[in-house]
């Protein structure tokens, strides 16, 4: 729509929760956000990638059904600026058969007055888009009510291409919609992007992010507005749904945001931290599950996994069950009970000796006497897996389970007994970052966190030696490598694709580095059994990393 030149603007960023599928609930929250702004005075209200389906879609959005159900509520969204309030950029699929875009469309006056593609679709690390989207032409810049606007959608800006284009075409503002997952160190990465971007073209840039969790990911929003001078005008909030109304002023021909909000962004641990809490609240609310259930051992894990789903969901959500067999400690037992009645959840405490001792005799004459080392400890194990399943069955809370990234990579963990289950906080945390993430959360209570303030996992939890107590005396270190040496061989492995020897030459012993890439590759038939779980670092299992569950390949030295 073009209009007269004029020198002033107000745009409206809209940093929601969308749910993926829910058209309805997507485009009521869209409407709410819109009447808020309009209130305000907003000319125009910005939201983001793939907005009123919710992102990311996956090959839902293939359904033709789906993309005529998002065009219909397009459609239903335009006839509603009719009312002279603020114009909507909104992101959705579009579906032009035989392809669909991954498109933005313009909406005011009572229509659809523009829609633009996205041109640069990736296709690395949890992002599958060219398996779904075509790639759009590169894009044209929108004129809107005096205003030249140019949306590059989320990875149109990791490129100077798409950009330098639409500034070429008369773009004055860049307003980029986003559905960019968190990682460790993210958002620094992101600053970094689209100064390069501001400094190319010249030209300021909105940038604008979802926030919360869909399966695997969770969004951490920490939308942002940079001036032409790559200087910081708005911040938002992460991890929390914000409306921000920016200002913008022409003088000597160039546009200029006026000082905002200025949110502190969390990083490193608080980052981590609310990451977790967000993919697992937003697991359970969106997927309508009432709340969790959790074997609480004593241990660091589950401490921390019972934390968090209270900080995420309340303690009047969260089951804690001890599940104790005759190596279980009098010390695990005093610390389940301590961080339950910390956190003030329901405990109950189910001894498992008669279902190991039942199970036992049940294989008795097949086994040709009692079961016998590793099966005799996944017994153990599976028994307690059973009974939580058997509390979820009949209760209705979804398992949770508690297994780290470090025990996740090697295999250390039994399919059907401590990897029961249908969510996992802790998947993409490697056993170093449980410890920093228990220390952090004692120290502080995040923002948005339903549990309680002060220390709740006991420093004897913090201190003594991991073990699964499966037999008399039992230590991690007896099967595993100390769990920093673990850790930094296994961020080489996965994170880093690190050759091998050069693993070694940060000082590791040779035969323990291709012990732990041994153990790595075969524990991967498990790992596509385990539930999902938040991602965190660079490269999560699942998403990011796709290996052959039969391979027989072996670095050598």
């Amino acid at each position: 729509m073009t209009g007269n030149i004029k020198d002033s603007f107000k745009l409206a960023l809209a940093q929601l929760n969308p749910v993926v599928g829910d058209i309805e609930g997507n485009l009521e929250r869209a409407r709410t956000a819109r009447a808020a702004m309009g209130e305000a005075g907003a000319d125009l209200i910005a939201f983001t990638e793939l907005y009123l389906t919710g992102y990311p879609l996956e090959d839902l959005v293939l359904k033709p059904a789906l993309q005529r159900a998002a065009r219909e509520a397009c459609e239903a969204l335009a006839q509603d600026t009719a009312d002279g309030g603020p114009a909507i950029l909104m992101g959705l699929p579009w579906g032009e058969p035989p392809f669909v875009y991954n498109a933005v469309a313009l909406l005011d006056a009572g229509r659809i007055e523009a829609v633009r593609y996205k041109n640069n679709l990736p296709n690395y690390g949890v992002f599958d888009e060219k398996r779904v989207f075509a790639a759009g032409p590169m894009p044209a810049a929108i004129h809107f009510r005096g205003v030249c606007l140019g949306v590059p959608v989320c990875e149109d800006i990791w490129a100077e291409d798409v950009c330098e284009s639409l500034v070429q075409a008369g773009a004055e503002i860049l307003i980029v919609p986003n559905g960019s997952p968190y990682w460790m160190d993210k958002q620094e990465t992101r600053y970094g992007v689209a100064e390069t971007r501001v400094a190319e073209t010249r030209r300021p840039l909105a940038y604008l992010n979802q926030v919360g969790g869909q399966d695997e990911l969770a969004f951490d929003g920490a939308s942002f507005v940079l001036n032409a001078d790559e200087e910081l005008a708005v911040q938002l909030p992460a991890w929390e749904v914000a409306l921000a109304l920016t200002e913008w002023r022409r003088e000597d021909g160039r546009w200029h945001c006026l000082p905002g909000q200025i949110a502190e962004v969390e990083e490193s641990d608080a980052a981590n931290y609310l990451a977790c809490v967000t993919g697992l609240r937003d697991y359970i609310d969106k997927n309508g599950f009432p709340g969790v259930v959790l074997g609480l051992s004593g241990g660091i894990d589950s401490a921390l996994c019972a934390v968090m789903a209270v900080d995420a969901l309340g303690a009047d959500r969260v089951h804690c069950v001890m599940l104790p067999y005759e190596y279980t400690s009098k010390e695990s037992l005093s610390d389940a009970e301590a961080i339950a009645k910390a956190l003030d959840v329901r405990y109950d405490i189910v001894p498992i000796h008669d279902g190991v001792e039942g199970l036992s005799a049940c294989l008795k004459d097949v086994l040709k006497g009692p079961p016998e080392d590793f099966t005799a400890e996944n017994l153990q194990s599976r028994t307690r897996g059973t009974l939580l399943m058997a509390i979820s069955n009949r209760l209705g809370p979804l398992v949770l389970t508690t297994g780290n990234k470090s025990e996740v990579s090697v295999g250390y963990a039994t399919l059907y007994g401590d990897m029961n289950g249908g969510f996992n906080p802790l998947k993409d945390l490697y056993k170093g970052q449980v410890y920093a993430l228990s220390r952090y959360r004692n120290a502080h209570r995040p923002k948005g966190c339903l549990g309680p303030d002060g220390v709740i996992i006991p420093e004897s939890v913090l201190t003594k030696d991991p073990s699964a107590e499966l037999k008399p005396g039992q230590r991690d270190v007896d099967s595993l490598p100390p769990y920093p040496v673990l850790d930094d061989i296994l961020n080489c492995l996965v994170e880093l694709e690190m050759p091998v020897p050069e693993i070694v030459a940060r000082g590791h012993a040779p035969e323990l580095v291709q012990k732990v890439e041994r153990m790595l590759y075969l524990a991967e038939y498990k790992r596509r059994q385990a539930a999902p779980g938040t991602k965190i670092t660079a490269k999560n299992f699942g998403r990011d990393r796709r290996y052959p569950i039969t391979n027989k390949f072996r670095e050598r030295l």
